[in-house]
């Protein structure tokens, strides 16, 4: 008996059935499937860091998205570009629930994915409207992250030096200020809370105490979930300077305290040295503090401008919360 004319193909039915969801689910199921592909450590193959990864599987994303939507009827230029976007966050937010990505990465990582594969839309869209090969050009989208994923590794990371100053006025003599910053106890979340890499997952401080080892001062770090680590004087001016360098351990971030890809001090972050500056004004104290880091990914252009704001904006709450402790603290 023939079909009927109204009558989706067979291998059309399930997408028509079940809709506008369909698409999508499959975009994202690719990208998770390709992000336990690239499960590698740093400096091996496969490894979630790669460009091939972080800028080639979003665009795949994308492109398997709109060429299962255009199955079943021509889709607008917006929806080639906002329905891949939406694939590719569906498809972070599945990396974090089967717990391979932490909410720190999936932050950071969605207006990328979004906007490349987004990109990556738009140009399945192309192909599927201008051509007859849309299904060899998803092979090719898969080929490529697949082919470089694997060469990728013997090219070297940029080791990019980055430095972020801030300065406030504390109404406090530069004593009262040298007091809370060399010793910090019972930090409250609401006393640092503001900065936004705390509030994308970065555990909250709990005291900032120095001591002195061999006649170095040492401040030790602690943090939540068992963070700790400690920062060692490398100019030390009572009341008036104090640079610190930093000093890890194997055991400063216990596993899941930080994602992997963000860890201080790991491949591609590091904290160099953080200096604090105090000059006495009219109004009490003039604290300044510069920050040196090195950002080392094979996509630069994208995480230096994050990290300039993250450290900036984690500076300024620091600032704000030794001022308020000098001005509060009798």
């Amino acid at each position: 008996m023939a079909s009927s004319p109204d009558t989706p193909e067979p291998h059309r039915f399930w997408i028509v059935q079940f809709g506008w969801t369909v698409p999508l689910i499959c975009g994202a199921l690719v990208g998770v499937a390709l992000r336990l592909f690239f499960s590698g450590t740093p400096g091996e193959p496969y490894h979630a860091m790669m460009s091939s990864f972080v800028l080639l599987v979003p665009i795949l994303v994308g492109a398997v998205t709109v060429y299962m939507a255009e199955r079943t009827g021509r889709r607008s230029w917006s929806y080639y570009f906002f329905a891949a976007a939406a694939a590719n966050a569906l498809f972070v937010i599945g990396t974090m629930v089967i717990r391979v990505e932490g909410l720190i990465c999936a932050v950071l990582a969605v207006p990328l994915f979004g906007l490349v594969g987004g990109l990556g839309g738009i140009l399945m869209g192309t192909v599927c409207r201008w051509t007859k090969w849309p299904r060899p050009a998803i092979f090719s989208f898969a080929a490529l992250p697949l082919l470089l994923g694997g060469l990728e590794q013997n090219l070297p990371l940029p080791q990019d030096v980055r430095s972020v100053e801030r300065v406030c006025i504390v109404s406090a003599s530069p004593e009262k200020v040298w007091t809370h910053l060399t010793v910090a106890r019972d930090i409250r979340p609401d006393e640092i809370g503001t900065a936004w890499m705390y509030r994308i997952g970065v555990p909250f401080p709990s005291s900032a105490v120095t001591e002195l080892a061999d006649g170095t001062p040492v401040r030790h770090i602690t943090m939540g979930k068992g963070i700790q680590f400690d920062q060692i004087a490398a100019d030390w001016q009572p009341n008036r300077r104090v640079r610190w360098m930093y000093r890890f351990t194997n055991d400063s971030f216990p596993p899941g305290a930080l994602d992997d890809h963000v860890r201080i001090g790991g491949q591609y972050f590091d904290v160099i040295d953080t200096e604090y500056a105090l000059h006495k004004v009219n109004a009490g104290t003039e604290l300044r503090v510069t920050m040196r880091y090195r950002v080392s990914t094979a996509f630069n252009w994208y995480t230096q401008p994050i990290a300039d704001f993250l450290v900036g904006n984690f500076e300024e709450a620091a600032l704000r919360f030794y001022a308020n402790r000098a001005e509060n603290s009798r």
